[in-house]
């Protein structure tokens, strides 16, 4: 039998992305994504958006780092900007929105020019609708409802 460790993970606090041009990223995540900034250091390169209640009371979030802030005990920081795209460690984000709002998700990209794609993943019910940031990562605004499921009779 397993040692119990005494605790267990509840939710996702947050998530912090290492980003080149903090400028370009904060206007994607609040003017096209919709995210309400939470608070913004802008002397120290940091900002943190707000995306709903977590756990025990934490506020979850998504910060943008400016590849060179952050606490050098604690993270590291380099000088250089970080890979992006298929060369970064960062497979893609996902936001959870209603499935009755993609709809209008789809038409705000198409309105703003943002590049999208679509697609259910049946085996669980979602549906993500893909779009890159300024920077080259993907992030995914996913919704489930049951007539995705496969097998359901929509």
């Amino acid at each position: 039998m397993p040692e119990s460790r005494g605790f267990r993970v509840r939710a996702l606090g947050e998530i912090a992305i290492r980003c080149a041009d903090l400028e370009a990223m904060t206007a994607f995540y609040r003017d096209i994504v919709g995210l309400q900034v939470l608070e913004e250091f802008a002397d120290d390169g940091i900002v943190f958006f707000r995306l709903g209640e977590s756990f025990g009371g934490h506020t979850s979030v998504l910060a943008l780092f400016h590849h060179t802030a952050g606490r050098s005990e604690l993270h590291a920081r380099g000088e250089v900007a970080p890979e992006t795209g298929a060369r970064s460690s960062l497979h893609h984000i996902a936001l959870a929105v209603d499935y009755g709002e993609q709809d209008a998700i789809m038409r705000w990209y198409e309105r703003q020019g943002v590049p999208y794609r679509v697609q259910d993943f049946g085996w669980v019910g979602w549906r993500g609708i893909f779009a890159q940031d300024p920077e080259g990562n993907t992030v995914e605004l996913v919704a489930y409802d049951a007539s995705l499921l496969e097998g359901s009779a929509a």
